[in-house]
């Protein structure tokens, strides 16, 4: 995978006919979604079927199972993403033809063409402070447009067209695409290294986000986490050039600052100084951070305060996002997108908060012994699991059962001894620990290891995300 380079932005209403490879992805059928709402020709194909292609179907796509050259029929541009390959027929026929040929990233960047547009970015809190922030602004009667990473649980929409002049979006740096957006307001939550197989090194992640901040527009604000060294020195570089400023966090002298955290269930409440106290319906000290975040915008924006602080309390949390999959047994499970070694301790740290609830509110009835976090993780990417195998082990110490499934290799080739073995290697030995290669074994293996009281979180940007309900199944039939 290469970095995707900034391009000049092609307006949305001069795109004519669009064709999607791979559009059945979660940002791509977004950004068809979008499209199609705006009355603009969409067709697609993918791979194979699904829930999201029918729901393009149903808006006026036309969607083919399988790639075709003849797919493209009279499409005037053609969009792809990072995963594409060279090969792809469609792709060959649509260069042949000399069709306009765009990255994803700057498909959305023609529908965030004037106007105010919010750029979400940061190696990690991205998606749910996007969605935190749409559902907010939706509360305060902005009715933005929004394209988001993952997906609402409330509506199972991860994008959608508003009445307002607003347009919320999560901004990738994976692979460089928010290099594409100029935002009114943009948010960095924090700076770490990750995709390094893409950058090379830290240093690189770094030079990439300034230029993100870079592309602010004259008059625009920067939205910074107060608690992360590499977002306050991108503040700094921004009040130079004359931006506006917002910090949040719990650190002394954040705009927006965050006290008094205080776990509740599934949820929390907290106060952000200035602000007054919020309330939260999903859990984590993380979440409270992304709140605030929320809060900063919203100001940027002028959205009314009362309004927003009750759409944050309203929020019922994206997809993949520490989501509660269901119980069986007596045992609760979870299941995150968390892929990287940060993600992994903040989502086993708001899962211990839980955990500790639920036994202090049983202890009022006698009981109160926690259960135990059984984390079943799925390493992504060889590139990824070589960089932070130790990290990753670490992070799965907060556990009280590890178990560990190979690698999920995604768009990389296998790497002679990189699999999940090095992470199940590296936990801490008072973490019980099962390294399962084999993913069909996982549910019994699960099973087998949670007790009544247990929390199981399955955790990783691969297809472990399907063995929530498995494991469910095997615990009821245990």
């Amino acid at each position: 995978m290469s970095l995707i380079r900034p391009a000049e932005v092609v307006p949305a209403g001069e795109l004519g006919r669009v064709h999607f490879i791979a559009i059945g992805g979660a940002g791509m059928s977004g950004i068809a979604r979008i499209m199609l709402r705006r009355g603009i020709a969409v067709s697609g194909s993918d791979a194979r079927d699904s829930e999201l292609l029918g729901q393009l179907g149903n808006l006026g796509a036309k969607v083919y199972v399988g790639h075709d050259a003849a797919h493209l029929g009279d499409a005037d541009t053609v969009v792809v993403s990072t995963a594409i390959r060279e090969g792809n027929p469609e792709l060959v026929a649509a260069r042949e033809r000399g069709l306009r040929v765009l990255h994803r990233s700057a498909a959305l960047a023609a529908l965030m063409a004037g106007r105010r547009a919010v750029a979400v970015a940061g190696t990690h809190g991205k998606t749910t402070t996007t969605s935190m922030l749409t559902v907010a602004l939706q509360h305060a009667g902005a009715d933005p447009s929004y394209c988001i990473g993952g997906q609402l649980v409330t509506t199972g929409l991860g994008a959608d067209e508003g009445t307002g002049d607003v347009f919320v979006a999560e901004a990738d740096e994976s692979d460089g695409s928010f290099l594409m957006y100029s935002p009114h307001v943009a948010v960095v939550t924090n700076v770490e290294a990750d995709h390094l197989d893409n950058y090379g090194g830290f240093e690189m992640v770094k030079e990439n986000f300034a230029r993100f901040v870079e592309r602010i527009e004259p008059g625009g604000t920067l939205v910074a986490g107060a608690d992360d060294p590499v977002a306050m020195d991108l503040a700094e570089r921004a009040r130079a050039r004359g931006l506006t400023v917002r910090t949040y966090g719990e650190a002394e002298g954040a705009d927006l600052r965050v006290t008094g955290f205080t776990p509740r269930g599934l949820g929390s409440r907290f106060e952000i100084e200035g602000v007054g106290e919020v309330r939260l319906a999903v859990p984590g000290r993380h979440n409270a951070l992304n709140a605030a975040a929320v809060v900063a915008v919203a100001r940027s924006l002028g959205a009314d305060e009362a309004a927003v602080r009750a759409g944050l309390a309203a929020f019922g949390g994206a997809m993949r996002r520490l989501e509660r999959k269901g119980e069986a047994g007596g045992v609760e499970v979870f299941d995150s997108y968390a892929h990287h070694p940060t993600e992994l301790t903040a989502d086993l740290e708001a899962t211990r908060d839980y955990v500790g609830e639920k036994a202090a509110e049983a202890g009022a009835g006698g009981a109160g012994v926690p259960g135990r976090i059984v984390a079943v993780f799925q390493p992504h990417l060889y590139s990824r699991t070589r960089f932070f195998a130790t990290e990753f082990g670490a992070a799965l110490g907060l556990a009280d059962v590890a178990i560990v499934l190979d690698v999920y290799g995604a768009r990389e080739d296998p790497e002679p001894g990189v699999t999940g073995a090095l992470v199940a290697g590296a936990v801490p030995a008072g973490t019980e620990t099962v390294y399962v290669p084999a993913r069909d074994e996982v549910p019994g293996a699960v099973a087998g290891l949670a007790r009544p009281g247990d929390v199981v979180i399955t955790l990783g940007a691969g297809d472990v995300t399907q063995l929530g309900p498995l494991v469910l199944e095997h615990l009821a039939g245990a």
